[in-house]
């Protein structure tokens, strides 16, 4: 089993299962012990600001803020710095424990040895 998991979810409240399930294997992985790196893309950019998470519902799912507390706590967030760019959110705005950052250091996580890449 990879030590190492990238994780890019690319859809949000338009997509809420795949959004939910990004974020919920990411959690589950933080919770296993496995070194986890979720990348916030696309409409799931919104969630590195505060309060975005809590406005996200989906039956049967658990709370995205929640998921998203634990990643932070025992994972790493980043927020892929083109997405926050079109949508005018700059480090000042995001959840203390995000980073903003660029394809390059994607790319260069996701091909460490180790590492497992998922794209949601």
């Amino acid at each position: 089993m990879p030590k190492k998991l990238v994780i890019k979810v690319t859809a949000g409240p338009e997509s809420a299962e795949r959004c939910s399930q990004a974020f919920t294997v990411a959690a589950v992985a933080v919770a296993s012990g496995v070194e986890v790196s979720l990348w916030l893309t696309g409409e799931s950019s919104w969630f590195a600001l505060p309060g975005r998470a809590a406005e996200f519902e989906l039956p049967h799912a658990a709370p995205l803020p929640d998921l998203l507390d634990s990643i932070l706590a025992g994972g790493r967030v980043t927020l892929c710095t083109q997405c926050a760019a079109r949508r005018e959110i700059t480090e000042k705005d995001v959840l203390e424990g995000v980073r903003i950052a660029g394809a390059q250091v994607f790319v260069q996580e996701a091909m460490a040895d180790g590492t497992q890449a998922l794209v949601y």
